[in-house]
């Protein structure tokens, strides 16, 4: 039948192109110029047998996709992709389950009230509270602090799910100088805005100061407040003192949020969850899949220590409903009412490595890393900026003439355009720098060794 062609023709190309990583160039090699040119055309008036189209479409974009996906993509903090977790995200778009409700997506619903409770246990959070499978870190952040809004505005007596933030007293948000955008673009989609954010100063590492916390706190304590601590800074992997931050927050009865994008993993390694020391204390937390769990994108994790909070926000009576007695409603405490089934690649890749292997992996990475700008370090011409606290570091390349800043960004150029490593820049404390992010079950040694070498050829 041409539905089964078109899908052994799939799996056909997708096992060529895992099995071509090694020896595939990590970075894309075509110009978006040339990508309209082969994708591009006139509307089709008719259609194309699926088997062509697949063709057609794996020979297109042929030099246009970064081998993210392999081990020596280091650029952004990206997994790949765990083999369990692939073959499941492939089955949820072939069951096509509609994820929202327990009446839409039976199993659906079932696999994400035991992966949550999975994933409290193995960040260490705490089991009493509620969770979202969402898009990405940007949404969680935007689920977390929609129930913050709703909690601190409903004890001074407004309901902003009913009146909106128009009679609402002004939030503000605590944050270091080091935080992601992602937290500005969550506020400004809430309707707090941006000026009701206030920049904190950070130590060297990037750890927010918490001297100027108590300050900032104690200068209004009776605002409604947020704070947002980082558990894994992006350009450094630095951690925010979360026991005295959390104490001095709920002193004056401020929510504290985490971004644990990617640091929150950390809990999962014997030898590095003491950075998270205090981190269960806060209110709210969010983490990526597509980072260290090594899931397909499109996920994502929100949790809320007040479970009442967060479902008032999101729960929305309908006609049509039918509710499922004894099962959790998955669009009670989601922003999305259509969405894929999110938990069925979370619960294979938690059965494929288990507790301890996904340990493994976390601590395996942070070695990698440090083992990555360690080698660069015996380098002529290398400064390292910042050796890694987990699984991010940063280095930079020192010109002769002095302008470190230009030599650092031919350097990465050069490293992209070898095809060997793909790394990507930052500017960290007003210097250039090259960012090292090591997060990706395929990475080993012998692709440190591999990049390293690519970089001697091009300093020496």
């Amino acid at each position: 039948m041409p539905q089964h062609d078109v899908l052994r023709r799939a799996q056909a190309h997708a096992t060529h192109y895992l099995d071509s990583l090694p020896h595939r160039p990590v970075g894309a090699v075509l110009d978006a110029a040339e990508l309209r040119r082969r994708l591009g055309g006139p509307l089709p008036q008719d259609g194309t047998n699926p088997v062509e189209v697949i063709d057609r479409l794996v020979g297109d974009v042929d030099g246009g996709l970064h081998s993210s996906t392999g081990g020596r993509f280091f650029g952004w903090v990206i997994g790949g992709v765990l083999p369990a977790a692939l073959a499941a995200d492939w089955l949820t778009s072939t069951w096509d389950q509609n994820a929202a409700s327990a009446a839409a997506a039976p199993a659906e619903a079932v696999i994400e009230e035991i992966c949550g409770a999975w994933l409290q246990e193995l960040l260490r959070l705490p089991r009493s509270g509620s969770f979202a499978f969402v898009t990405g870190t940007q949404m969680a952040h935007t689920t977390a602090l929609a129930a913050a809004r709703h909690k601190l505005l409903h004890a001074r007596g407004i309901d902003v799910e009913e009146h909106g933030m128009a009679a609402a007293p002004p939030l503000r948000l605590l944050t270091g100088e080091h935080r992601h955008e992602s937290i500005l673009r969550a506020v400004r989609l809430l309707g707090i805005g941006t000026r009701a954010v206030e920049i904190l100063p950070c130590d060297e590492r990037g750890g927010l100061r918490i001297d100027a916390l108590a300050a900032a706190l104690n200068a209004s304590p009776d605002r409604p407040t947020i704070v947002c601590l980082q558990a894994g800074d992006l350009n450094t992997g630095a951690f925010d003192p979360f026991e005295p931050a959390c104490r001095l927050a709920h002193a004056v009865g401020a929510w504290v949020h985490v971004d644990g994008a990617f640091g929150l993993w950390a809990a999962t390694s014997e030898r590095h969850c003491h950075f998270l020391d205090g981190v269960a204390q806060a209110d709210s937390w969010a983490t990526d899949g597509h980072k260290w769990l090594n899931l397909p994108f499109d996920s994502a994790f929100v949790f809320i220590a007040d479970p009442d909070a967060h479902r008032v926000v999101f729960s929305q009576a309908t006609s049509y409903a039918q509710p499922v007695q004894g099962v959790r409603e998955q669009k009670d405490w989601n922003p999305e009412w259509s969405r894929r089934g999110r938990g069925f690649a979370v619960y294979a890749a938690i059965r494929e490595l288990g507790r301890s292997g996904i340990g493994e992996m976390v601590a395996r990475c942070c070695d990698l890393a440090t083992l990555l700008v360690d080698g660069l370090a015996e380098m002529r011409g290398v400064e390292v900026l910042a050796r890694p606290i987990i699984n991010q570091g940063l280095v930079r390349f020192t010109g002769e003439d002095g302008d470190h800043d230009r030599r650092t960004d031919q350097v990465i150029a050069a490293i992209q355009a070898s095809g060997e490593a793909w790394f990507g820049g930052t500017t960290w404390r007003g210097k250039r720098a090259m960012r090292i992010s090591v997060c990706n079950w395929r990475t080993t040694r012998e692709d440190v060794q591999q990049t390293l070498a690519a970089f001697r050829t091009i300093l020496g």
